[in-house]
């Protein structure tokens, strides 16, 4: 194995609680990987497999993999299947969602306009950053925007936020020292600076950015999640012709599937809503753009209002029994409703 030229693992584009949990195990320079395996890592730093590989690909170049490209055994998909899930900060969404959402595979997020498609987004964007210590990805993010809706002062206040609960955590009597470290390593710059944003303003520039993801992804192994924000916009702005709109619509819905997978990240794809009318003259809301796109996510989560709350129900999974929740968009982003306190009995009544 070819020595690794010594370099600080601070001057690695790693996030800093990241960099700072390597050098707390002693992985001071790139020098002190030289020789180490991907599960060797994982296992001394207490960070996924995935992420270790990441890690030593960033440090090194390349991977040492003496197995034959392409080949891996069942046991090993086990091994490496992730269970740490990107939070939404509503306990209650993720319990339906699973604990969250899940990587390596696409979650469709479908809604009529102001139900919190974004916010959502935003949220998660933040979210995914949360370190290992607190039973986070301590990952990246890239953020498609298609309609002009991400606002970087909203992200920020997500942001805070965050950083508050975490800090609070990290206080409590069960926080713990790795949790203190992990959290004096975090500042509001350095979040946002983990979202890599692309503004897309057409649907030709849409396809293009889909197709070099991967790309870019392997040149930032640390991103864990994709926010796609919205898929719709310009498919229904420029694309008149229904056939081509198919044939595009399933080479967009392979491309991210497959980046989702092979990445080990989270795809969150939005998607409008339309009105679908049964044989009974009764209607109701589907994802828009039809059947064929319905079987690129592997779940699709339908948020509507309902009775002045907004709702998440799982409109479709394999794996995710149909449940609803409900979610509250408040100053500090995405969370649940509170159940409110009994009121105590008046003494003179």
């Amino acid at each position: 194995m070819t020595a690794i030229p010594r370099r600080s693992v601070a001057l690695l584009p790693l996030p800093n609680a990241l960099q700072h949990l390597l050098m707390a195990c002693g992985y001071r320079t790139t020098a002190d990987f030289d020789g180490i395996s991907s599960p060797a890592l994982a296992h001394t730093s207490g960070i996924p497999l995935e992420d270790a590989s990441a890690v030593l690909q960033m440090a090194q170049g390349h991977l040492h993999n003496g197995s034959v490209q392409g080949e891996r055994s069942a046991r090993a998909l086990l091994e490496e299947r992730p269970m740490r899930r990107i939070i939404t900060f509503c306990s209650d969404v993720d319990q339906i969602l699973g604990g969250g959402v899940a990587l390596g595979q696409l979650t469709e997020l479908c809604g009529v306009p102001g139900v919190g498609k974004t916010q959502l987004g935003m949220q998660l964007a933040v979210d995914v950053q949360i370190p290992y210590a607190f039973g986070g990805l301590g990952g990246t993010a890239v953020y498609i925007d298609t309609e002009g809706s991400f606002a970087v002062e909203r992200v920020e206040q997500v942001a805070e936020a965050c950083m508050r609960h975490l800090q609070k955590l990290a206080a409590s009597p069960n926080g713990t020292s790795q949790q203190a470290d992990a959290v004096s390593c975090m500042d509001k710059e350095g979040m946002l600076a983990n979202i890599h944003l692309f503004r897309v303003t057409e649907l030709a520039q849409q396809m293009t950015l889909s197709n070099e993801l991967d790309l870019f992804i392997s040149q930032h192994p640390l991103v864990k999640l994709v926010v796609f924000d919205s898929v719709t916009f310009h498919f229904r702005q420029d694309s008149r012709d229904l056939a081509q709109r198919a044939r595009v619509l399933a080479g967009l819905a392979q491309c991210l599937t497959r980046l989702a997978a092979q990445r080990r990240l989270a795809v969150v794809i939005m998607n409008q809503v339309t009105t679908k009318v049964s044989d009974n003259d009764s209607s109701h809301l589907i994802p828009a753009l039809g059947d064929s796109w319905a079987h690129a996510s592997a779940t699709q989560v339908l948020l509507s209002f309902q009775d002045g709350t907004r709702q998440a129900r799982i409109y479709k999974s394999p794996s995710l029994p149909e449940r609803t929740a409900e979610y509250l968009i408040t100053a500090d982003g995405v969370r649940g409703r509170r159940t409110p306190k009994r009121p105590r009995p008046d003494p003179a009544a």
